[in-house]
């Protein structure tokens, strides 16, 4: 394991852990309870650490918390629901209409 950043506070952390569970990347979040130690311990050693379980993902996973990972979501065209006919924008995986998956 290697130790990729420590967030600011929990819930920049936790959103960064789930950015890369939903990337494939294997981590961790540790140290979550230090901030009720902040005084006792120095402030800036109390946020939650995130864990890389493989380290040849540290590229993508900094890639992925800095905002730059989806750079195919950029150029990404809007997209028509094949169940309505519902034109729909790119961030979205199903129509907001009727339910139905975004095709392939």
């Amino acid at each position: 394991m290697i130790r990729l950043t420590r967030a600011p506070d929990m819930m920049l952390g936790q959103h960064w852990a789930n950015l890369l569970e939903q990337a494939g990347i294997a981590c961790r979040l540790t140290s979550r309870y230090l901030q009720g130690g902040a005084g006792e311990i120095p402030v800036d050693q109390c946020g939650p650490d995130l864990w890389l379980e493989d380290e040849r993902d540290k590229d993508a996973a900094m890639r992925i918390i800095d905002g730059r990972g989806d750079d195919a979501s950029a150029v990404r065209p809007h997209w028509r629901c094949d169940a309505c006919g519902e034109w729909l924008e790119p961030q979205f995986s199903t129509c907001w209409q009727c339910g139905a998956m975004r095709p392939a």
